[in-house]
């Protein structure tokens, strides 16, 4: 599937976040073309182009979608979006650690 390419800081950001993330059990993996975050073989977060999606639920999900330019994930393009997964992008990669916490606590129980 092809997807849009991440940019250098895009990348940087994303690994920092999987770094962080590594000491609570996520490990980096790949899904739709892109590189993943997964707990116990479970997708939590990824990142597309210069964006990160996130799995999300309740609250959590609702404030993802407040962020401006946020948006259900379409990895298809064809307008069927994935309803737990939100897209944020780098121009708000500040937050990207808090989302892939909440996204893993979604996991995690």
């Amino acid at each position: 599937m092809d997807h849009p390419q991440a940019s250098p800081e895009a990348m940087r950001h994303y690994e920092q976040v999987a770094a962080r993330l590594a000491a609570r059990g996520a490990k980096t993996s790949g899904m739709f073309g892109m590189p993943t975050l997964k707990l116990d073989g479970k997708a939590l977060a990824g990142l597309y182009g210069d964006a990160m999606v996130f799995k999300l639920d309740g609250d959590a999900h609702a404030a993802a979608l407040r962020l401006p330019g946020a948006h259900l994930f379409d990895p298809s393009g064809r307008g069927r979006p994935i309803k737990a997964w939100v897209v944020v992008s780098v121009a708000y990669a500040a937050e990207w650690e808090r989302l892939a916490v909440d996204a893993l606590a979604a996991i995690d129980g």
